[in-house]
């Protein structure tokens, strides 16, 4: 996007207010400077109230400056409702939010993957399974999707880094803003490395209001959705409710009836939610939906942005990482990397690690590569470990 166009996006975020006038204002416009240049009778047609009306003609200076100082920082980006980088699952819910910024690789939101959800008060074992079951969902190339909250969102994310896989930190505040404070550090590892996602202004404080709001972006990244812990009255009950209305997966693991905190799964798998005891179940259950969304990428990577350049291109002048290119560009037989990735593969199941010594290329970089390649029928997985399809 131009700075124009950036400028103008922001001054929409904003002016904030119903989201569906000013999804209707983008849609009937070729940019957003074109959009702001409309004028205020024009911005009214579209359904925007006074408030909304008054804000874009006097901008909170403040708020506009903050945010377009942290948007000239590297790694930090804002993808519009018409932006063509704006996730395709997230686009396909009734509520989709206005504008994300994102922290870390915005081309990640394209990525298949599994939201892990369940207690901030987590007992030792679910924490323990929220790991075991992301470490794995990680290592078959899925994405672990979660809010950075306590209890099995951060032992999920922490799964997700140690096994090199995928991440993605969907927020209730600003992408500037972790919440709880303790996490900091988690969430500078997950900009570096994966993506941080949020609908607010950056330096938005944390507003109980915010994160039932902040769950149906992570029902709608996701392809599915899996409650670990979950008491009768939880969040991650409002996520999987989210999910279902999305038409996504919701899984629930069972744990002891004498456990408060396993009473919301049980409900779920009364209501229909798919009971696993694996995450191999997770990943067969979500593999025609991956499939899909593969159809989806590589419509948008045989799709031209709005400056005439290829998505690799595209991603390397927003400065997005290594791992995000891997991912955008389809496999090809002229692909220098994706030529290296098979002759590093035999027929015998090899694991990630040999991979990248054989390779050079990064865990996130294989992943990636390897789930589309399973998808295309020339890669099979089997405990964790990689062959040639016989």
């Amino acid at each position: 996007m131009h700075n124009d166009d950036i400028d103008a996006l922001l001054r929409l975020v904003v002016a904030g207010g119903a989201a569906a006038p000013r999804k209707s204002l983008l849609d009937h416009h070729p940019s957003p400077a074109a959009a702001l240049a409309a004028g205020a009778s024009l911005w009214r047609a579209y359904g925007l109230s006074d408030a909304q009306v008054g804000a874009l003609l006097k901008p909170d200076r403040s708020r506009l400056e903050q945010a377009q100082r942290w948007l000239t920082e590297p790694g930090h980006h804002l993808l519009g409702w018409t932006d063509p980088d704006y996730p395709s699952l997230l686009r396909r819910g009734s509520n989709a939010p206005f504008a994300l910024f994102v922290a870390g690789d915005p081309a990640l939101l394209w990525h298949p993957s599994i939201a892990v959800v369940g207690s901030r008060a987590a007992t030792p074992g679910g924490r323990d399974n929220a790991a075991a079951f992301a470490r794995m969902i990680a290592g078959a190339g899925f994405g672990v999707a979660s809010g950075l909250a306590a209890g099995v969102d951060a032992a999920a994310h922490e799964a997700a880094l140690q096994a090199g896989g995928l991440t993605i930190a969907v927020l209730g505040t600003g992408p500037d803003v972790p919440y709880p404070r303790s996490h900091a550090h988690l969430h500078g590892r997950i900009a570096a490395s994966g993506a941080v996602v949020s609908e607010h202004l950056p330096g938005t404080g944390a507003r109980a209001e915010h994160f039932p709001s902040r769950n149906r972006i992570l029902a709608g990244l996701a392809l599915g959705t899996l409650v670990v812990e979950a008491a009768e009255r939880s969040g991650a009950l409002i996520t999987a409710r989210l999910a279902i209305e999305a038409g996504r997966e919701v899984f629930a693991i069972p744990g002891s009836i004498h456990n408060p905190l396993t009473r919301g799964c049980h409900r779920l798998i009364r209501d229909g939610a798919m009971l696993v005891e694996t995450a191999a179940e997770v990943v067969a259950a979500l593999a025609p939906a991956a499939q899909e969304l593969a159809t989806d990428l590589r419509r948008r990577l045989d799709a031209p942005t709005s400056e005439a350049q290829d998505p690799r291109q595209d991603a390397v002048a927003r400065g997005a990482g290594a791992g995000s290119d891997a991912f955008r560009r389809p496999l090809s037989a002229h692909d220098a990397d994706y030529q290296k990735l098979w002759k590093a593969l035999g027929h015998d199941p090899t694991c990630m690690d040999q991979l990248v010594e054989r390779t050079g290329l990064t865990p996130a970089e294989l992943s990636s590569m390897l789930l589309l390649m399973e998808l295309d029928g020339r890669v099979t997985t089997q405990h964790g470990r990689y062959h040639r399809s016989r």
